[in-house]
Order: structure tokens, then C-alpha cells, then sequence
């Protein structure tokens, strides 16, 4: 354990060294890069992934995966709108109504995997054409074209995604805030010493009184919420209602998990070493559109980061992942 520590530690202390390079790297291609207003403002660049990646790493730490988020991004955005837009609710009705789809779906998932006993990538893959369908259904029944969305939101609704308090913007406020929660949730209660628990060896906690399908069920409905909540963020910011919001973040947020030090297999992982690499991957983002590349190269960069963080993370722990993975399915399956 002390070990596992040991390496968690080191591996935080060089993500903190890898942003430091990446920032003065990126400055030296472009100087603007380094102006406080517009690091502040790269925070637009990473908040979305940072949003489901934080509450992410709980479903990863209990050994799972949750493929499905970047289709409840869109279903929320487009439940929001409609029943703004549609419905007449009140926005911030509209906001709670589509957070609460968000959980219900994540819940979802979590049954699926585990009371039906569906392999967790399998289930996730399956729900999410299904969330996506119900996303162009429901909007396609309104009228509504697909590809515009819905939009001409009311101003307190565009706060969220474009306000500052005290010169600060709202999505580092947002950010911070929901990096306190998911600490707090993971590293300082009971119930996330079950999650780990329930990742480490899932027959021992049931063994130790732990209701290790509770557990499971309930943080892919916390990833489920994080979705929605990031929709939400999303929506206000583009300022627009759309099916396919989500579309691009699932590599993203899967890449920033395992690059903060959690383990593919489970019953590692860590808060902030999730937030340090969402910031490191948003930072990447704005660095390599600043210096003159096409998006592209930025699927790319963080394909690279997902490769390179898994293999680093195996040598460092003096572990080999192919034989992690066997293990934990013989464990499975006793």
C-alpha cells in the first residue's frame, strides 16, 4: 500500500511537471499563450471533459467503464431545451428536469452492469446509440432541425458558461467546485473507500459486508449527473441545444482519467491527478490550435497521451496490464 503511495505521489508530482514544460513550451511557440486572460480562459477548453472525467474516475476505480457520457451530454441539452423552449418551464426547471434525466440514465447503466451482470463496455456502448436515438427522436418530433438546435436563451442562462465573479470565470468556479465535491466524495468518506474497495477485489468487499452492486450502481449515476451537468455547461456557452454536444468528449475524458493515475483495472485512482490532466489536456488543446494545427492534430495529441500514460503508469508500478487484466477476470469469474 505504502508502495501504491509512493507511485501515486510521483506520478501527481510529474503531471505538475508535465503542465509547467507544456505551458512554457506552448509560450515559446506563441507568447500569447502565457497572458493571464487567456490561460484563465483556456478553463472553457478542459471544464467540459473535467466535468465527467472527475466522477469518471469512481466508475473506473470499481473496475468499470462508462462509454455512454457523450450521448447523455446531448440528451440532457436537448431535454433542457425542449422544455424551455417547447414546454414553457422555467430554464432553471428545465436545468434540474435534465440533470435528473442525466442520473437516471447513469443509473441505468449502473443496473445493467451490475444486477444484469452485462459487461460494463458492452452495456455503456449499447446505451449510448440508445440515449443518442432518443436525443434526435424527442427533438425530431418538436420540428426542430437536428443540426440547428434550439437557441435564444435567456441571459441568466448564458452566465453560466460566459460569467465572472470577480474576474474570475465561471467555469474555473465550476471546475473548482465540483473538484472539491468529487475529493471529498471519494477521498474522505466511507463510501469511497467502498468504491476502492469494490475495485481492488469485488468478491472479498461482499464478503465484508460491502453492497458492492450499490456501489457500482450509484457512480455510474454520479457519471450520469456529470454529464448532464457538463450538457448544461456546454448549452450555455454555445448558447445552443444540441443532440451531438457530447459527441467528441468520450476519448477526452476516458484519456484524462488514465493519464491522473487511475487504473484501467481498478482500485487505483486519484482526484487530483484526474483534474491535473483534464487542465494538461485542455491546455494542449487551446497550445496546439494557438501554434497554427488543425484540430485533427489535437485527436492525435491526446490518442498519444492515452497510449503513453497507460504504458508509463505500467512501468512505474511494476505491473503488467495484460496480466492485471486476466487476473481481475479469473477473480470475475470465481
Amino acid at each position: 500500500m505504502n508502495r501504491l503511495k509512493g507511485v501515486k505521489c510521483k506520478w501527481e508530482l510529474s503531471l505538475v511537471a508535465f503542465l509547467i514544460l507544456e505551458i512554457v513550451l506552448f509560450g515559446l511557440i506563441n507568447p500569447r499563450f502565457l497572458k493571464v486572460r487567456v490561460l484563465l480562459n483556456s478553463a472553457n477548453d478542459f471544464v467540459t471533459v473535467a466535468i465527467i472525467a472527475l466522477f469518471m474516475t469512481l466508475v473506473i476505480i470499481t473496475g468499470g467503464i462508462d462509454i455512454s457520457m457523450g450521448s447523455v451530454v446531448g440528451l440532457s441539452s436537448v431535454v433542457m431545451g425542449l422544455l424551455w423552449q417547447e414546454m414553457g418551464v422555467n430554464i432553471w426547471l428545465a436545468v434540474l428536469i435534465a440533470i435528473v434525466v442525466g442520473g437516471i440514465c447513469g443509473a441505468f447503466n449502473g443496473f445493467l452492469v451490475a444486477y444484469v451482470g452485462v459487461q460494463a463496455m458492452v452495456a455503456t456502448l449499447g446505451t449510448s446509440f440508445l440515449y443518442a436515438g432518443i436525443s434526435l427522436v424527442i427533438i425530431g418530433f418538436s420540428g426542430i432541425s437536428a443540426a440547428e438546435g434550439i437557441t435564444g436563451f435567456p441571459d441568466s442562462f448564458r452566465l453560466i458558461g460566459h460569467g465572472k465573479i470577480f474576474g474570475i470565470p465561471s467555469s474555473l468556479i465550476i471546475f473548482a467546485t465540483l473538484i472539491i465535491i468529487a475529493y471529498v466524495i471519494l477521498h474522505r468518506t466511507t463510501y469511497g473507500r467502498r468504491v476502492y474497495l469494490t475495485g481492488v477485489n469485488r468478491k472479498a468487499a461482499e464478503f465484508s459486508g460491502i453492497k458492492t452492486k450499490i456501489i457500482i450502481l450509484s457512480t455510474h449515476m454520479l457519471v450520469g449527473i456529470g454529464a448532464s451537468v457538463s450538457g448544461m455547461y456546454i448549452t450555455s456557452y454555445l448558447s445552443s441545444s444540441r443532440a451531438d454536444h457530447g459527441a467528441t468528449l468520450t476519448l477526452s475524458v476516458i484519456t484524462a482519467v488514465v493519464l491522473g493515475g487511475t487504473a484501467i483495472t481498478g482500485g487505483e485512482g486519484s482526484i487530483i491527478g484526474t483534474a491535473l490532466a483534464s487542465v494538461i489536456i485542455g491546455l494542449m488543446t487551446l497550445g496546439l490550435q494557438m501554434a497554427g494545427l488543425s484540430t485533427q492534430f489535437v485527436g492525435i495529441g491526446i490518442g498519444l497521451l492515452l497510449v503513453i500514460s497507460v504504458s508509463v503508469k505500467s512501468i512505474l508500478s511494476g505491473s503488467n496490464i495484460f496480466r492485471d487484466i486476466k487476473k481481475r477476470m479469473k477473480i470475475q469469474r470465481a
